[in-house]
């Protein structure tokens, strides 16, 4: 098609576009484009998921290895750090401040010990989460695969590194008088409900540090609290049990998942710390702690997968 203007010049003016009047989404659907990082649907971005498996072991494993690289004592130092805390855990709590009543003495130090190293492993996992985009915006920006591998790799490796510390713990409850038995293999079940837990928290945690970095310097305070009033350096019944507080606060405290979790390893692995401590229905308590945060965790992470790494 041509015209001309007013000079002479004959001005070409271009065929209509057959897509002329179709709205950028209808143009998307005509030939078939879709948005750069749509999110998936939740079945496939699990087996999404399920297909990077190798990929978050093997993260998990490195950022374990390179984690104490630059110490002198290396990977030492995944036992001696948390070792060191229940040391002054003790010298605080136990010898200064007294909360070893109700507890037998032979019992509290694995008793402290135990709730020290399990407690850790949730409080390293929420903390590996918050970080886990934010600190590695240069891998989400430059590979495309579902982010969640970040949060649930870096909750790995916190299991990983409660498994060194188990060397320890054994040793110090054998040194104590608790001998293996039996009830040890519970010890795995009570991990593994604490690792989709944490795996849940983790995820949760991510998708609010990935928008927020200041929640890394905030955490600590909350963990801290959240440490104090699970019963780590102390039996909560026995010391609540004194104070005369109303029996629904020793309920609220002692079904607690960090509580939960920490009480369930320690009934498996030390004598003398019998079901009296307890709270009822424990095991199915860890459960659904467990199922719930796992889940929850999940979905809500999914739901932001298309705004990591943007902005």
């Amino acid at each position: 098609m041509s015209d001309t203007t007013h000079d002479g010049a004959v001005a070409v003016s271009a065929p209509p576009s057959p897509d002329g009047g179709l709205s950028p989404a209808e143009l998307a659907a005509k030939y078939g484009l879709s948005v750069s990082g749509a999110r998936p649907g939740l079945v496939e971005y699990i087996r999404q998921l399920w297909g990077r498996r190798h990929f978050i072991l093997a993260f998990s494993q490195a950022k374990l290895t390179a984690q104490y690289s630059q110490a002198k004592l290396g990977q030492l130092w995944q036992v001696a750090t948390p070792l060191l805390n229940a040391l002054v855990y003790y010298f605080i709590f136990g010898l200064l401040l007294g909360t070893k009543e109700g507890i037998p003495q032979k019992v509290f130090v694995p008793f402290l010990v135990t709730g020290v190293f399990v407690f850790t492993f949730t409080q390293s996992s929420v903390m590996a989460g918050v970080r886990a985009i934010s600190g590695n915006l240069g891998l989400v920006r430059a590979l495309h695969f579902p982010r969640a591998a970040l949060p649930v790799s870096f909750a790995l490796q916190q299991l990983q590194q409660l498994l060194f510390s188990m060397i320890v713990l054994v040793t110090v409850a054998v040194a104590f008088g608790s001998f293996p038995a039996w009830s040890w293999l519970l010890v795995v079940p009570a991990l593994a409900l604490q690792f989709l837990f944490n795996t849940g928290l983790a995820l949760a945690m991510a998708r609010l540090g990935s928008k927020t970095p200041d929640l890394a310097q905030l955490m600590p305070f909350v963990l801290r609290t959240w440490m104090y009033a699970s019963g780590v350096m102390f039996s909560i019944p026995a010391m609540l049990a004194e104070k005369n507080v109303p029996g629904w606060v020793t309920d609220v405290l002692q079904w607690n998942p960090a509580a939960v979790y920490m009480d369930l390893v320690r009934f498996a692995m030390i004598d003398g710390y019998g079901s009296e401590y307890l709270p009822p229905h424990v095991w199915a308590v860890a459960a659904g702690w467990a199922v719930l945060a796992a889940v929850a965790g999940f979905v809500y992470f999914w739901k932001a997968e298309e705004r990591y790494g943007r902005g």
